[in-house]
């Protein structure tokens, strides 16, 4: 499960892997899935066999070794690690515009939210546990067949008493009139999100927050003019994250003729285009570089506070 209420109202792990749990197999930062552990079952990958029964009773976090001796970590399955993991049934949000949107919108334990549309539901994962263990999420999507599997995932990852999936056309219909004045924060991400300014107006607590998420500037436009009648302190902002990549990597050192190694380092004698001879020898050495592929823009994130009624 990725969240377990404790009884005494703390959110904790249970840092323990038994049979039904769901765990993230890290081959690599780059290589994750993640696996329902079940009793008599194997994983198979280039790195080996990988008996599931010697999962269970391991802590999360356990390195464990393949029938060939190969390895895989055993990560329990955060909102982050899941957000890399889950099938992209449309385009979704990642960690730094997830990080932002939540504390943009003050989102904290105890918080109900409203969200339109669920898509893959990357974001409702992490609501979901910004306002645990008593607050709720709930999240709407126009597609009957995409609610259904964000539901099933929801329930897969242990937060369905968390969150509530419904079929609606917000876009069309608005948010149901029973969350009307009670919502701390709406998160809106449509095509048209200026139908829906409105009905989020009306569903929001005084001085409640809303952000809509866009693509094209065209939609912060159509937005924010919307956003003028019913909500204060707009702003928008899109936020760009550049991941570097850490690694081990050998290096050659080149030292002056000699007649043996300089030191206890291994050396091997390179005949140089002069004639010369010189010692080469290799180190490791620890390096950090910007990652081959750079995701750039995703959305712009516009957010608005309601206006005081009195």
């Amino acid at each position: 499960m990725m969240l377990a209420s404790h009884p005494a109202k703390r959110i904790s792990f249970n840092r323990t892997i038994g049979d039904g749990d769901l765990v993230i197999v890290y081959e690599r930062h780059d290589n994750m899935k993640a696996i329902t552990v079940s009793e008599g079952s194997v994983l198979q990958n280039r790195f080996g066999v990988f008996k599931h029964s010697d999962w269970i009773g391991k802590p999360f976090g356990s390195k464990v070794i393949s029938s060939k001796g190969g390895f895989v970590y055993l990560l329990a399955p955060t909102p982050e690690l899941w957000t890399l993991v889950l099938s992209h049934r449309t385009q979704i949000l990642y960690i730094a515009d997830i990080s932002f949107v939540i504390m943009y919108l003050e989102i904290d334990p105890g918080c109900l939210v409203l969200e339109s549309g669920t898509g893959s539901g990357s974001l409702t994962t992490s609501l979901a546990r910004a306002v645990a263990p008593i607050g709720h999420v709930y999240t709407f999507d126009f597609h009957e067949q995409r609610a259904a599997s964000a539901r099933d995932d929801f329930e897969r990852t242990g937060l369905s008493s968390l969150i509530s999936v419904g079929v609606r056309d917000i876009q069309g219909e608005g948010f149901p009139d029973e969350f009307i004045g009670l919502a701390d924060s709406v998160f809106l991400d449509l095509p048209q999100p200026w139908l829906a300014i409105h009905s989020a107006a009306k569903m929001l607590k005084q001085d409640g927050t809303l952000c809509s998420f866009s693509p094209c500037v065209e939609q912060v436009q159509k937005s924010c003019d919307a956003l003028q009648s019913c909500f204060t302190d707009i702003r928008t902002f899109e936020v760009l994250l550049r991941t570097y990549e850490v690694r081990e990597e050998k290096m050659e050192s080149i030292h002056g003729d000699s007649n043996g190694s300089n030191g206890s380092l291994p050396c091997k004698r390179r005949q140089c285009s002069d004639g010369n001879y010189v010692l080469s020898s290799h180190t490791s050495s620890v390096m950090a570089r910007p990652c081959g592929e750079a995701r750039g823009h995703t959305g712009y994130l516009t957010f608005a506070r309601l206006k005081c009624s009195s």
